[in-house]
């Protein structure tokens, strides 16, 4: 039996019954994370939780899943590890429903169940209040809204971690955004401690995963998820304002002229962040907030 449990406030109860050939295809998807697709999938899953340190003795971890390709995949890798990785920790897979429409809330509980994913549903009501701001940045609010839900949640259920499914294409996308868009030079960190909810902390398992061999292990399954499934970036899309949402797509198109220029590209644009000379900067910031400016200690430049 499947158990998908849901909160108080859903207070409905689902007992989801998996048949054998839901079985049969579960234990496919697991081998071909661990066998066809271990180099690009499961190694470079476990070499960034070792290099970034993400998981410790333990843990209790959310892994939150959207419904997309990547937090279930994430959901996937982290079963595994959970099996035969070395480290003594704990796992609960969370899906929030913020206002999905009925074919993508079945979509992600069919999905589940084909994966044998134990998930813990809990509605909110995030796209509704977004929906009422839809001025702005509704793509960065309603983020915002759903990072913060998810971590109250986490912690309710005695989670010190919730773990997202943004890859190595997020995150090369991400500092070049911040550079063209944002005049930064930033990236996505593969771990972080929350502001506002004092114990917990974000990480990012599938860092080091490229989108493309997620989207080849989705098609080689023939698998088939939901993708934003916001019915504001629909609305957006078809107004005069579709290029505030079509600037992450944008930059990743860019990305995919200039490799064809240079195999290169991705992997530089990923190092940047790693390979920054201060001393070369003409100012820059702390964590405390405080500028510095080449200026300041001018008499210590040279060529």
């Amino acid at each position: 039996m499947f158990n998908s449990k849901i909160n108080e406030d859903a207070n409905n109860d689902k007992n989801i019954e998996i048949c054998e050939e839901d079985t049969i295809r579960c234990k496919e998807i697991e081998r071909s994370i661990i066998k066809k697709f271990r180099p690009e999938l499961w190694s470079q899953f476990t070499k960034a939780i070792n290099t970034y340190e993400l998981i410790q003795d333990g843990d209790k971890i959310a892994v939150c899943i959207s419904g997309g390709k990547d937090s279930m995949l994430m959901a996937k890798l982290f079963q595994e590890l959970s099996r035969h990785g070395k480290k003594n920790f704990e796992v609960e897979y969370l899906v929030m429903n913020p206002g999905y429409n009925d074919v993508n809330y079945e979509n992600i509980l069919n999905n589940a169940r084909i994966m044998q994913v134990p998930i813990t549903v809990f509605e909110s009501d995030i796209f509704q209040v977004v929906d009422k701001e839809i001025t702005g940045s509704p793509c960065y609010l309603c983020a915002r809204m759903r990072r913060g839900a998810l971590y109250s949640k986490a912690k309710e259920l005695g989670c010190n971690k919730i773990a997202l499914g943004h890859h190595y294409d997020d995150v090369i996308t991400t500092i070049l955004m911040g550079m063209l868009y944002g005049g930064q030079i930033q990236t996505m960190m593969p771990k972080l401690h929350s502001t506002n909810f004092e114990g917990m902390e974000l990480v990012r398992p599938l860092y080091l995963i490229r989108e493309e061999d997620i989207i080849k292990w989705m098609n080689y399954n023939n698998l088939k998820f939901i993708n934003c499934a916001c019915r504001m970036t629909e609305r957006l899309a078809d107004s005069e304002d579709a290029s505030t949402v079509s600037k992450r797509a944008e930059v990743k198109e860019l990305i995919m002229e200039l490799r064809n220029k240079s195999p290169y590209i991705e992997a530089n644009i990923f190092k940047s962040v790693e390979n920054v000379h201060l001393n070369a900067l003409v100012a820059y910031k702390t964590p405390d907030g405080k500028r510095h400016h080449f200026l300041d200690n001018y008499s210590e430049y040279s060529e």
